[in-house]
């Protein structure tokens, strides 16, 4: 018997109808003003382009403006950190988006350092990992916040269960994890250089995919009834679990596509939006 399917796409629409209401109420307590996301993108890379173009459609859904600033190739760190001064300072921007991957010669954590907390909405900042794993008010960083969501919703208990999470990226494997340890599962953190991966995955009551390689989590290390989520997204269609093969055996799982990429997007709106409250709010 199949598991039941973890639907990002049809929470995600939920999600913006909320935010809709949300922007709507906001416009009407501050005479008009409309939360902005700020897209900042350098260079041409077409696959980040095309995230930014869905970031602003997103946006136009649910009411909000989007403020997209262009950067070339050859853009430097320091000119890359004015841009982001200038967002800071603008009390019209709520949110600032710096699009990954930026071009090499520019240093990228550092850039992202820049981001003001409070404007933080993607989640990338060292300050707002830290914060956020201190189980203070922050906002996490948009896909593993999504997820979580995506979890809560469906009603998938955390508490004294044990997570297996595959990655260790800096936005979305670490802050997943502690993201799970402050709703008291049981956290390991694995990586594809893990001894006997295989086993500790099948020890999981929940497997999260994070690592950023094609079906490399195979369904035979799935424990039957585990919960598998997905967050990886590769040319085909594919993720980064064996997902043909888990669909069967899970309790629940998450489509790839249609599971946590558009948690993700309706993630970063939230954020926004809740950021554009707290602004209005200390006004």
């Amino acid at each position: 018997m199949a598991g039941s399917v973890l639907d990002g796409k049809a929470l995600s629409q939920k999600i913006e109808v909320d935010l809709r209401a949300r922007v709507d109420a906001l416009k009407q307590k501050t005479g008009g003003a409309t939360p902005i996301l700020a897209t900042i993108l350098v260079g041409d890379d077409p696959a980040s382009a095309t995230y930014v173009k869905m970031k602003g459609n997103a946006c136009r859904r649910v009411g909000m403006d989007s403020l997209k600033v262009e950067l070339p190739s050859s853009t430097s760190t320091e000119q890359l950190l004015a841009e982001i001064d200038k967002l800071n300072a603008n009390p019209n921007v709520h949110g600032i988006l710096l699009q990954h991957p930026v071009p090499h010669q520019i240093d990228e954590r550092r850039c992202f350092d820049r981001i003001a907390l409070a404007k933080d909405v993607d989640g990338v900042t060292i300050l707002g990992f830290g914060t956020m794993s201190m189980g203070e008010p922050a906002y996490g960083s948009a896909t593993p916040a999504g997820i979580m969501a995506l979890l809560e919703h469906y009603g998938v208990k955390l508490e004294g269960k044990h997570a297996v999470v595959v990655g260790r990226s800096p936005i979305l494997g670490k802050p997943l994890a502690m993201m799970l340890l402050n709703a008291n599962a049981t956290v390991t953190i694995c990586h594809s250089r893990t001894r006997d991966l295989p086993a500790l995955i099948a020890q999981a009551d929940i497997v999260l995919g994070a690592l950023g390689k094609p079906e490399f989590i195979k369904a035979a290390w799935i424990k039957p009834g585990a919960v598998v989520v997905d967050a990886g997204y590769h040319p085909g269609g594919v993720g980064d679990v064996e997902l043909s093969a888990v669909v069967e055996k899970a309790a629940a799982y998450t489509p790839v596509p249609g599971g946590v990429g558009p948690m993700t997007i309706a993630t970063l709106m939230r954020q926004t939006v809740e950021a554009a409250e707290k602004a209005a709010a200390q006004r």
